[in-house]
């Protein structure tokens, strides 16, 4: 696989990588060897970053577009991302909320669709057992 899609399964920022990651294919061996037995860099990068926007939007408890629409910065180290938890700048407050609330009504979806599967998969049951007799 190519280093970028390599990176994004790690959920590390490819330009901070080592320019031996970033120049070549990275195989399937690889790969799950980087997962297994992480190297040094590997883990520094994950720990402290800099970390990519989608890392960073689910530390921060908010989505990428909330990102966006704050202006923060699409990459940020660990120490970035403690500060602004710790500050709890507006924009954050706001986005935190607007992004529960997403996750609220995506659940309640879910658990509507979830009971109408349930009752239809029920009312096929009866009647197929009614046309048996």
């Amino acid at each position: 696989m190519k280093p970028a899609t390599a990176a994004k399964k790690l959920g590390i920022y490819l330009p901070a990588t080592p320019e031996s990651f970033q120049s070549g294919e990275v195989t399937r061996a690889q790969f799950e060897q980087l997962l297994a037995d992480p190297p040094e860099w590997l883990a520094e990068l994950r720990k402290e970053g800099p970390h990519p926007r989608l890392v960073v939007a689910q530390k921060l408890g908010i989505s990428t577009s909330g990102l966006a629409r704050a202006g923060a910065a699409d990459v940020m180290t660990t120490s970035e991302i403690k500060s602004l938890l710790e500050k709890k700048p507006e924009w954050l407050v706001v986005e935190r909320a607007t992004h529960a609330g997403v996750q609220d009504e995506n659940s309640r979806i879910k658990t509507e669709r979830a009971a109408k599967t349930a009752q239809r998969a029920a009312r096929d049951d009866s009647a197929g057992a009614g046309r048996g007799r």
